[in-house]
């Protein structure tokens, strides 16, 4: 005897032709995994890579924030200025590219910074050291939701945002459940086809070296140079379980395992994350916080905004693309 029919709801059928349009609409779905699948990391198959992090073992040593800006610097902002007056004036100019040493929040030139807490629990107090960057969410808001086809989720689990499609919008950072992205002003596609009227910037954040580091087979920068071994990477499936593990026998807390409806960063902490929450300096939209976060893509209006929005991110990125190579072989025949 079949099983009877059963109903499909209105969430689980937005939840499904989300999935299936941003799949589809995604410029890099059809390509191979980007060098993961190719003996990367662990010389697994193709599967979602996973970080996790045990912060009770992070010394605040920054060589992981360094290490990051070193490996990725090539793909640092050079605004061009004075900057075009925006109509309307609703989006402001975010200008980094005079201060970039700043290392203690995230900007489009500094990707991972370090938060810092002091707490007391249980009688025993703390001082705990968090590196914060994009968590690559498993269904990351980011990259359903960007509205030019500019972010994307590649095969291995990583979000980058292609910054040669991005306008700088910005709402990328505003469905992110801790603002990651940053823009800088003055750079970017906007430039050369709607410099006044469009986007305003290039968004920027941790792609997780997929390009100089995972497709070769190495570990991401921050990973590697760490002297106390804070982070471990690999398949989602044996770091979720590492994860779990130590945390049973710490008596630990994990975060990241489900908020948002699962990341693939995993962080364990020997103090609740809600105390750590409440010590952490999480002002403003540059220093994230530490709270519960819900699946922003459970949210129905959200939903129906990616089923409708992946096909004209996919013609989008399309144009962009087709604009921006255009631009780049005028730029070499200028040369």
């Amino acid at each position: 005897m079949s099983d009877p029919p059963r109903k499909l709801s209105r969430r689980a059928f937005l939840g499904g032709l989300a999935l299936g349009a941003a799949s589809a609409a995604a410029p890099g779905a059809a390509r191979a995994s980007d060098g993961y699948g190719k003996g990367g990391v662990h010389g697994r198959r193709a599967e979602e890579l996973c970080a996790f992090l045990d912060i009770s073992r992070c010394i605040n040593c920054q060589q992981c924030v360094y290490a990051c800006r070193e490996t990725n610097g090539h793909k640092f902002p050079e605004p061009k200025k004075p900057f075009p007056k925006m109509y309307p004036n609703k989006v402001p100019v975010e200008d980094w590219s005079e201060r970039r040493n700043v290392t203690d929040r995230l900007t489009p030139y500094n990707w991972l910074s370090i938060q810092t807490a002091e707490v007391e629990w249980q009688g025993k107090e703390y001082r705990l050291h968090i590196p914060r960057r994009c968590l690559h969410c498993q269904n990351p808001p980011c990259a359903n939701l960007c509205p030019f086809g500019a972010a994307r989720k590649l095969e291995n689990g990583i979000v980058r945002i292609e910054s040669g499609l991005c306008m700088g919008g910005a709402k990328c950072r505003a469905v992110c459940p801790w603002q990651i992205p940053q823009r800088q002003t003055g750079v970017g596609l906007y430039l050369s086809l709607m410099p006044r009227f469009a986007g305003n910037g290039v968004m920027y954040k941790c792609d997780r070296c997929f390009d100089t580091k995972v497709a070769k087979g190495e570990l991401p920068a921050c990973v590697e140079v760490c002297p106390e071994s804070v982070q471990s990477i690999g398949p989602r499936e044996e770091i979720v379980a590492l994860a779990k593990r130590r945390a049973g026998e710490t008596g630990g807390f994990l975060y990241g395992l489900e908020d948002n409806g699962g990341t693939n960063t995993i962080y364990l902490s020997p103090v609740p994350w809600e105390v750590l929450n409440e010590a952490v300096d999480s002002r403003g939209k540059h220093k994230p916080d530490l709270a519960a976060k819900p699946n922003v893509m459970a949210n129905e209006e959200n939903l129906a905004s990616a089923v409708f929005a992946a096909p004209v991110a996919g013609l989008a990125a399309g144009v962009f693309a087709a604009a921006k190579s255009i631009r780049d072989r005028k730029g070499g025949a200028d040369d």
